[in-house]
């Protein structure tokens, strides 16, 4: 079809530089998921999506929130999540993408200024495409780069709002935000702080409440906390003041024209909420299998990060990829992670750790890494 032969030549000059990606179905010890506290298979959430189902919830919203699709359920999840999380208000949706994309296309006006994070996830880059504000990067985890943009800015003659994005947790490094230090900077330019807690949520913080829990409930703080990772389930909480909460209800195009998620995913995120308030255990348990894989995986070139995810930098995407696939084939799904997920160069395997896996699982991975670099 000639209509869509630049897209096969695309997809061509892709392969030709090793970075043609494909779906494949999962398989293997899972090394590879978001899934950190094995939430995804509880009991628990099944067994109240179950009496969810009995009692009548619907498994459509049958709209958007706007219209007929404000179920009972979502806001009763909202109100649950601003209590945990402690902020004042609440705002779910379908996803961390669309909520983070909404976040930055919403709130930040014309004649602010958003100063992202470096490495800041693609979501909020698309956010930020599509709203109003000027932007730049910073420098990755360095407040003082995110202070001097701001500093210059303002002497170029900018007057209005700063607004810091950042994540708490990186995806693809496993390293920190300087949240404390980010957020003194926001203090003395009277600036906003979003912060991505994708990565953080469940895992990190008091009761798993996140890096940036000490930061909620701040008037000039806003927090995203993803659902589809070690809550198990889907979906996103924008976590903060009541203006932001209103304001992207009646301003925010990504949530007003969306069908609302599914009554039946409110309540299994909120009964994910309750796990990770009940059992503790699940925080003690990954802490301890990232102790032992920072001893196993280290030898073999993996960074310890402190976190549940370690990199495996390799850098060429060949050898990447020869890599990720010699470990799959020996039953171990770590996936090779390329640009431009990241940097040109900067090509890697990212070893995730979850409590879908136990010690022997992390020893007999650094037993593979380490024959398959030889």
């Amino acid at each position: 079809m000639p209509h869509l032969a630049a897209h096969r030549r695309d997809l061509d000059q892709l392969a030709a530089m090793g970075r043609r990606r494909s779906l494949a179905p999962r398989r293997g010890v899972d090394f590879s998921s978001n899934d950190y506290l094995g939430l995804s298979t509880s009991p628990r959430l099944a067994a109240a999506v179950a009496d969810a189902v009995a009692r009548g919830v619907a498994v459509g919203s049958g709209g958007s929130r706007l219209l007929r699709g404000n179920d009972v359920e979502h806001e009763r999840l909202e109100d649950e999540a601003a209590r945990f999380f402690g902020c004042e208000a609440a705002l779910f949706f379908g996803s961390g993408f669309a909520a983070n994309a909404a976040l930055l296309a919403t709130l930040p006006q014309r004649g602010d200024l958003v100063v992202h994070d470096a490495l800041i996830h693609a979501s909020a880059h698309e956010g930020v495409r599509l709203g109003r504000a000027a932007c730049m990067a910073a420098a990755h985890n360095d407040a003082g780069a995110f202070e001097d943009a701001i500093v210059r800015w303002r002497t170029g003659g900018g007057t209005g709002t700063p607004w810091i994005a950042v994540e708490s947790l990186y995806s693809m490094d496993g390293d920190r935000a300087p949240l404390d230090e980010l957020a003194v900077v926001a203090a003395r330019h009277d600036a906003m702080l979003l912060i991505d807690e994708a990565h953080a949520t469940g895992v990190w913080g008091p009761g798993g409440r996140g890096l940036a829990a000490g930061l909620e409930g701040r008037e000039n703080v806003i927090s995203l906390h993803t659902c589809g990772k070690a809550l198990g389930v889907e979906g996103a909480l924008v976590c903060g003041p009541a203006v932001v909460r209103d304001f992207l209800v009646n301003r925010g195009r990504g949530f007003i024209f969306s069908t609302a998620p599914s009554p039946l995913m409110t309540v299994a995120v909120g009964e994910a909420l309750r796990i990770v308030a009940d059992e503790p255990e699940r925080r003690d348990r990954l802490a301890a299998l990232i102790a032992v894989a920072a001893e196993v995986l280290a030898p073999c070139g993996v960074t310890v990060t402190g976190s549940q995810i370690m990199p495996l930098v390799i850098g060429e995407d060949g050898e990447t990829m020869r890599i990720a696939a010699a470990v799959q084939a020996a039953g171990y799904d770590v996936r090779g992670i390329r640009p431009p997920t990241v940097a040109a160069g900067t090509a890697r395997l990212r070893v995730s750790l979850t409590l879908n896996v136990g010690e022997d699982d992390v020893r007999a991975l650094g037993d593979v890494l380490r024959e398959v670099r030889r």
